[in-house]
Parts: C-alpha cells; structure tokens; sequence
C-alpha cells in the first residue's frame, strides 16, 4: 500500500497535519512519500523538495500581474509527474494546493486521465471552491456558488494587483476539479462542509475530521520562569491572542481597541498578550498589551495558555482553529465568534460563542469568564477528541475502507 500526499510546505499547520497522517499511516504499513514545493523537508518521514526559490519567484510575479495562481511552475509540476508515475501510489492525498508551486492544470489533467488509484483532498481553506481568494466571510460574497467575477478580495492573498481573472479561475477550477471521479474531499468543520456542499463540487463525497492537536504538549503546564521572561504579572488577569499572522483577519484591531478600552476606564488589573507579531507591530503596542513574536516551541505556547486566564480568538474567518483548540486543552476557557468555524469548536461549558464584536461585547464576556469560572478539567476533557490520534485514525479509517 503506498501513499503520497502533497501539500505548499511541510510546517505550519498543514505542514503539520500532513506530517501526522504520514507518520499514522507507516505505522499502519503503508509505503509513504510526502512532496512539498516550498522550505526544508521532513527529517524523520520520506520527503522530497520540487520546486526551488526561482520558480517560486515567477509564480508569484505571475500571479501578482495576472491573477492566476496556480499557472507558473509549470516544469516542477511535471518533474513531481515523473516522481508519481515512478512510484505509482495507491493513494494521492492532496493538501493545499495554492501557495506558488503547483501548476495546476498540469496536476489535475493527470489526476484526471492517467491516475488509476485514489485521491483525498484535505481542504484547509476554501480556494479550491472561488475563483480566487481562500476567505470570503468578512467580504460577505457568495459568487462562488454561482460563477465567481469581479472580486472584492483580489488585492488580499493571493494579491493580484492588475487583471482579475476570477472569473476565468472559477471555470477552470470548476471543469478540472470535477472532471477527477476517484476523488473524496475532507473538511475540519461542519462549516466547511456546508460550504462544499453548496459549490460546483457538491457531488464529490465529503467528510469532516476535525484537524488534531498533540494532547501531551497541550496540557496544562505552569512555568514561571516564561513569564519573567516576557514580564507577565502575577497578579494580571491575563488575556491570551495568538495567531501565525496578525492581519485584519485576524482581529488585532479588536484587541487594540479593548486595550484602549481597559485604560480609559482604568481597568489596569487586565493584561493582554498577543503572540505571532512581527517587530514592527509589536512597537506600535500600547503599554497594556505584551508583544510576543511567532514561535515555534510548542511547550513555550503550552505554558502561555496554561497561564491565560482567558483566550479570546476574535477571527472572523476559520476553517478551523487549532489554537483555540490547544488553548482549551490547557484548560484555559475561549471567547470566540459566531462566524466561520470556530464556534463549532466552543460549547456553553468551556468559553463563550459572540454575535458581535463590539468591545463592550469582549469585555462583558471576559468580566462574566472572571466572575464565574469554568471547570479546567472539564475544557481539557473537551479538547481531547481534537487529539492529532483522533484525526488520523478517522483518516486511516478512509484509506483502508477505499483500498479493501
């Protein structure tokens, strides 16, 4: 049994998920190979590197003139071909396909006429479903359930600062993607599944299996010495943010507005701490918000949702969200909104789901959170079945089924 999937990179958060299923799927007796077209590879798992910074460069001034991401690398998508046809998978487990290394025609005519085995695609956003963007939530568009054109969101990523081809990526994604009939689609969230659901791809089987977290980093873990390090006070009611990019999004302006919001009424007992932010963001902080750039050490995240007393995840726009998830599994209750997909995530007993995002709303939830605390155990205890062992035995579940 052989498996290959494909994904932009192999860390970050689809580099991650990617990782874990290859490694549940060896152990299951699977043949794997996993090909990135960005940064290093794998060190522990079979891993193979196909485009180079070059390529990478020309894609992304392509699509920048042009709005056709997915159109450049066109010589590396046929050397990855090759690789395929060599090893000849059962099956192919496509991850995010965008990102600047895959021509996608290419790809798809090959999926499409020349592949015999299985494919799974795991959507960790919803680009393979618009003529261009991966969020369309905070444009309030839905043309993507009819025929994509003049995008609102062509100068947000993948930016395309002249033509926009929306409506020509909307056709093309529409005949490739469906013209592949041995293709099964899987989500994190019931969200995203409404959403597949309801575009040119509603006949392809689809199944949600929620993205996982490892539970034995993300648990509760008290380390005083990480909070002298980023002068976090004892005696602080903590507000924890993290994302790996802080952009609109993302909801940093909600936070700057609730920390303007805690000094003009002299509510100097909160303290907010954002992680993931660039150094020139993090001099721009008032003096109540504690800046923390983005980090890959997992137990140092453990310890600062384990200090949190609360974690507020304003995004307006979410497949998923592992870090509400890992905030949770420290015990730390969340504030989210109902929008997108991370409300899925947060029942009545381990945060708070908003309507709105009004700064009075944040702060009356955190006083609420403050006054009357949820039970840690029984957040951890939630979290749990986001475990990386959940996801992939779901995953596994599908390859098996397939190949018997």
């Amino acid at each position: 049994m052989k498996l290959v999937q494909i994904n932009t990179v192999c860390n970050g958060s689809t580099g991650n998920i990617m990782h874990s299923i290859q490694l549940a799927a060896h152990e299951s007796g699977f043949t794997t190979m996993s090909f990135v077209g960005r940064r290093s590879c794998y060190s522990d798992v079979p891993c193979i590197k196909f485009g180079n910074p070059i390529s990478f460069w020309f894609h992304v001034i392509l699509n920048t003139i042009t709005d056709r991401q997915g159109h450049g690398s066109l010589i590396q998508t046929q050397n990855l071909i090759r690789e395929l046809r060599k090893i000849n998978p059962d099956i192919i487990h496509l991850h995010n396909l965008h990102g600047y290394y895959l021509h996608i025609p290419t790809l798809f005519r090959y999926l499409s006429t020349e592949y015999n085995g299985h494919i799974f695609w795991t959507f960790h956003d919803l680009w393979p479903i618009t003529g261009h963007c991966p969020h369309f939530v905070l444009a309030d568009c839905n043309k993507w359930k009819v025929q994509c054109h003049h995008c609102p969101n062509k100068k947000t990523y993948p930016i395309s600062l002249f033509f926009d081809s929306s409506k020509s990526n909307y056709r093309e994604k529409k005949k490739l993607f469906s013209s592949v009939n041995n293709m099964e689609i899987i989500v994190p969230s019931t969200w995203m599944a409404t959403h597949v659901n309801d575009s040119f791809l509603a006949s392809k089987p689809c199944h949600v299996i929620h993205n996982g977290i490892d539970t034995n980093i993300f648990s509760y873990r008290y380390n005083e010495s990480t909070y002298t390090k980023y002068n976090i006070a004892k005696s602080k009611f903590v507000i924890l943010g993290i994302a790996s990019i802080w952009e609109y999004r993302k909801g940093l302006n909600d936070f700057l507005s609730l920390a303007d919001y805690l000094t003009n009424n002299n509510l100097h007992e909160y303290e907010i701490v954002l992680v993931g932010l660039t150094p020139a963001q993090i001099k721009q902080l008032p003096p109540n918000i504690i800046g923390i750039p983005r980090t890959e050490n997992r137990e140092e995240l453990a310890e600062l949702y384990s200090r949190a007393n609360v974690f507020m995840n304003p995004s307006s726009e979410e497949s998923f969200s592992l870090v509400t998830v890992e905030a949770m599994a420290c015990g730390t209750p969340a504030i989210v909104l109902n929008r997108s997909a991370v409300s899925e995530l947060v029942p009545d007993n381990v945060g708070i789901v908003l309507n709105n995002n009004t700064t009075e709303d944040y702060f009356n939830a955190i006083v609420q959170l403050q006054n009357h605390p949820l039970n840690q155990n029984t957040i951890r205890h939630h979290a749990e079945k986001y475990s990386i062992s959940q996801m992939t035995k779901q995953v596994i579940s599908l390859y098996t089924k397939i190949l018997q």
